[in-house]
């Protein structure tokens, strides 16, 4: 049984909105991350999907502790990271990591690509000789030709870039690393090659990996576990196979729906309706109920609090337990809007 490495336990995160002359008065609030709870282990990937504005960068951001939560805590091998002393941060800065999104704005342009390796050992205050050994080592783990520490970042294409912001989060030998949208910015013939690597240095290392993503083709081929957010809350949590296969929450279905290569079909036939309200105004009770098909009067007013409707499989739904033999879901895109299910 795997260590777990990340838990992070009714994760919350409001971002106040100011008004007047020194933006001192507090006007609202955006609800970033609402009470997210979940788990990661040791050589595991865990990936957080949604739409823009779900939170899933937010989350990231608090477990780099670039923010501090409105709520809730994160633990790293069962240790709380709130209160911790300046060097623990700088030890938690070790074992986890991060790859950016843009492999260009990632990368110093006037720094050569041994330096931006190494950038991170410099800050921990490795010797030359250690630095020098754990770049190369770093540039040969992820396939990079011999000679490439000595150049600068324009020399290399989009994924030969992308390769390098993974070899930087390599040098220090991290037990997680955050992978934010890692293939977005690429081409697609370059995207598997990533992923792949991805996958190899996790199986060689047993490094565990937070990915926020919202590719579901990456997701599934990556993850053992997914998760799903929509307007700050994670609304289905899962194994990915089991996700994939059967989604549970609606939301969920309109995801997979919306991803599902020709040739395979989808459990659900659910289109995406409606806008994406407003974080500063959600809904009251179920926050996805404004665009939910199977909306009921109970989803406008009450919360759905997690159901675990198998080991491991969580879902934030009023459909279940009580509804889940009543779910038609063979609704199709012209049912739903000329006579929605209420």
């Amino acid at each position: 049984m795997n260590e777990t490495r990340l838990e992070v336990r009714g994760l919350t995160k409001h971002f106040p909105i100011t008004a007047g002359m020194f933006r001192g008065k507090v006007i609202g609030h955006v609800q970033a991350v609402d009470d997210v709870s979940f788990s990661i282990d040791e050589g595991e990937t865990l990936s957080l999907v949604g739409e823009s504005g779900c939170g899933k960068t937010t989350i990231s951001n608090l477990i780099l502790l670039l923010h501090e939560p409105t709520d809730g805590g994160i633990f790293f091998r069962g240790k709380p990271l709130s209160g911790i002393s300046v060097r623990e941060r700088q030890e938690y800065a070790r074992e986890v990591q991060v790859v950016f999104q843009d492999p260009y704005g990632a990368l110093n342009p006037r720094m050569r690509v041994a330096d931006i390796v190494g950038e991170p050992m410099d800050i921990h205050g490795y010797s030359a000789k250690e630095k020098r050994t754990a770049v190369l080592d770093a540039l040969k783990a992820v396939d990079l030709l011999e000679g490439s520490d000595s150049k600068y970042p324009h020399e290399f294409s989009g994924g030969q870039r992308q390769r390098i912001g993974i070899a930087r989060a390599l040098t220090m030998n991290p037990e997680l690393i955050v992978l934010d949208e890692p293939v977005s910015n690429l081409d697609v013939s370059i995207r598997s090659q990533i992923l792949n690597l991805l996958k190899d240095l996790q199986e060689e290392r047993g490094i565990a990996y937070l990915l926020i993503s919202h590719d579901m083709a990456s997701v599934e081929y990556m993850s053992n576990r997914i998760g799903v957010m929509y307007l700050g809350r994670l609304v289905e949590i899962g194994k990915s196979e089991d996700l994939i296969a059967d989604p549970l929450h609606p939301y969920t279905a309109t995801l997979v729906s919306a991803a599902t290569p020709t040739g395979r079909t989808p459990t659900w036939q659910l289109p995406i309706l409606g806008e994406v309200p407003s974080p500063l105004d959600l809904p009251k009770g179920c926050a996805f109920n404004t665009r939910c098909p199977y909306a009921m009067p109970v989803c406008s007013e009450v919360r759905p609090e997690y159901t675990e409707v198998e080991a491991g499989r969580k879902v934030a739904c009023h459909l279940y337990p009580d509804h889940i033999n009543s779910i038609d879901k063979s609704l199709t895109q012209s049912n739903i809007l000329d006579d929605p299910v209420q």
